[in-house]
Formats: C-alpha cells, sequence, structure tokens
C-alpha cells in the first residue's frame, strides 16, 4: 500500500509476521506469544517471537549456501539500498533465459524485482504454502548473473522453482548476487524505484527478515 509524501509514492512490500503466515516446508512456525503482559506494577508489554531466518520478506546471504560464505551481517549497504526495477512477469510460469529476454529489462539495472503471477497465490489461500509458484529456472539465474545483476528479489518465499533450490542458489550466491525472497507487489506498477532493503543485522547469518520499502523515482 503506499502511503507517506504525496510527492513521492511509497511502496511497503514486507510481509507481516504472523502465526498464520505459510512457511518452507520443514521450517519452524511463526510463533508471537506474550511474554511480558504490562500490569500496574510493570507496564510494558513484551513479546515473543520465534522464526527461521528465512521466514517472510527475507534476504539470502552467501553463507545460506557456502558455510565459509558472507553473512548477512556482511552485505554492503549499498547494494541493498539504490535504484531498483520492477519488473512485470505475469503470465509466465518460469523464469528462463527465452522469458527474461522478452521481458522489459532495462541494460543498466542491476537490481531487479520479479512481480510474477505469485501474487494470486497470496491472494487465493494466503496462509498455505504452494509449490507451484513462478521462479528463476537454474539456467535462468545464469543469465542474470551474465548481465551483470547485483540482487534480484521475487514476490515468494524462494527464488528457485520448488525442488531445484540448489542449482539456482549456487549460481546467484557464488556470484555474490543477494536475493530477497517474500517480496509484495501485487500493488506496485513496474518501473524504476529507490529501494531500501534492511535485513536484521544476525551476526553470521545465512539470511535474516527483512523489512522492504520502495519509492518511486
Amino acid at each position: 500500500m503506499a502511503e507517506g509524501d504525496p510527492q513521492k509514492r511509497w511502496y511497503d512490500v514486507t510481509l507481516p509476521l504472523t502465526p498464520e503466515m505459510p512457511v518452507w516446508p520443514g521450517d519452524p512456525p511463526v510463533r508471537v506469544e506474550p511474554l511480558v503482559e504490562g500490569d500496574d506494577e510493570n507496564p510494558f508489554s513484551i513479546l515473543r517471537l520465534e522464526m527461521s531466518t528465512h521466514t517472510g520478506t527475507h534476504v539470502d546471504a552467501p553463507r545460506h549456501l557456502f558455510p565459509e560464505g558472507s553473512g548477512v551481517d556482511a552485505l554492503p549497504p549499498h547494494e541493498l539500498i539504490g535504484p531498483a526495477y520492477v519488473v512485470d512477469a505475469r503470465g509466465v510460469k518460469a523464469l528462463s533465459p527465452a522469458v527474461l529476454a522478452e521481458l522489459e529489462i532495462p541494460a543498466k539495472a542491476t537490481r531487479l524485482l520479479f512481480h510474477t503471477d505469485n501474487e494470486m497465490l497470496w491472494k487465493r489461500d494466503p496462509h498455505r504454502f504452494h509449490t507451484d509458484f513462478v521462479a528463476l529456472t537454474p539456467e535462468g539465474a545464469q543469465w542474470l548473473v551474465g548481465r551483470g545483476i547485483r540482487l534480484v528479489g521475487i514476490d515468494y518465499l524462494s527464488i528457485a522453482r520448488y525442488g531445484m533450490e540448489v542449482p539456482v542458489h549456487h549460481h546467484l550466491l557464488s556470484a555474490h548476487v543477494i536475493i530477497v525472497e517474500g517480496l509484495r507487489l501485487e500493488h506496485v506498477p513496474p518501473g524504476w524505484y529507490e529501494m531500501f532493503c534492511l535485513p536484521l543485522k544476525v551476526h553470521q547469518g545465512d539470511g535474516a527478515p527483512a523489512r522492504v520499502v520502495l519509492r518511486e523515482l
């Protein structure tokens, strides 16, 4: 939803963290429960939050696949903040090289966020994990690396097709391409934006939940 400065529209493209949200199969469900409830003696309330580092809108760091790779806390801030292009990729079943070549991707873009038919999965059944989501193929990942892409995001919980996670992540993370997963882009028109992606600074973390917002340029 857009909000804020009427001269520059802002879009919060972050999934809210709730116990009902879907998680990757095998990951623990999100738990948000009271730890301390305020009373007359102690007016402060505190929640306990439990989840994996790859919950909701999150960033994948090289350490996600490579034990000696950089953690999320070592990702350069200038890679996470800057111009990003939202690509309208609706109507395709997979992001292969042939599909990517047909999309309107500006030559100067180094950060790409893919708006796909995954938006319908969130609308149809937002609390269930779907395996038929649109994602990059391994060859598509190689294509993006060859184009000099430094950050890639998508509107479901993985950049890779279900069952093909390793080769896609290998191509991207070995080339130090930052991955942002779990975006909500259905209200964002295609085009250029200033992206602000701020993952939690988890020490040597393989990834971390992030708040991601876009501002019109």
